[in-house]
């Protein structure tokens, strides 16, 4: 009977770790929402000693380098789950080379987004503006579920490629509503 009373008082707290879990990333993407909508914006802020528009030029293209990097791991990630067509099983080292890409991706996204939240907020000043703000929070309240997912083995199979794909869609999101919208001239500046 004591062994049956324990897996009782192991359920609830279960199920509050994976409440919190799941709380988590939204609890980032409103985190960072909130800031972005209260902090003072400094226009004059820079990237690696770019400004105004050399930072605007700098940032659309490590933008396009994410963006690059977020196709290889969606390629990656196809072929380790052998959903890429015509390329069979995915060699082991395929493996580590994915998490290292993602980690270089994730990497890469902070000198951006630091430079963007502190220079612009959280705006909606255009509809581009604002889709390119709200799907910048939830980039990172989508990063933290792909962690959470990853190290999860008690969640559905179809978790962990919603979470990638979520990234990837974001990710595409905000190269489209910044880096292509700079290079193709559409826009002034933001």
């Amino acid at each position: 009977m004591t062994g049956h009373t324990g897996a009782r008082t192991r359920r609830p707290a279960r199920r509050v770790a994976g409440f919190l879990a799941a709380l988590l990333p939204v609890a980032v993407a409103v985190g960072l929402y909130a800031f972005g909508r209260t902090h003072t914006p400094d226009y004059t802020s820079g990237l690696f000693g770019q400004h105004g528009v050399g930072v605007i030029d700098l940032k659309a293209r490590l933008g396009s380098a994410l963006m690059a990097l977020a196709l290889v791991q969606l390629l990656l990630g196809l072929w380790m789950y052998r959903r890429l067509p015509g390329a069979g099983a995915a060699p082991h080292r395929v493996h580590p080379a994915h998490r290292l890409i993602g980690l270089l991706a994730f990497l890469l996204s902070l000198p951006i987004a630091y430079q963007c939240i502190t220079a612009y907020g959280v705006d909606f000043t255009s509809s581009r503006v604002a889709v390119h703000s709200i799907t910048g929070c939830v980039l990172y309240g989508a990063f933290v579920a792909k962690v959470l997912v990853v190290r999860s083995r008690r969640l559905p199979g179809w978790a962990l490629p919603a979470a990638g794909g979520t990234l990837v869609v974001a990710i595409a999101l905000m190269w489209y509503t910044a880096a292509l919208w700079f290079f193709t001239g559409s826009a002034p500046g933001f």
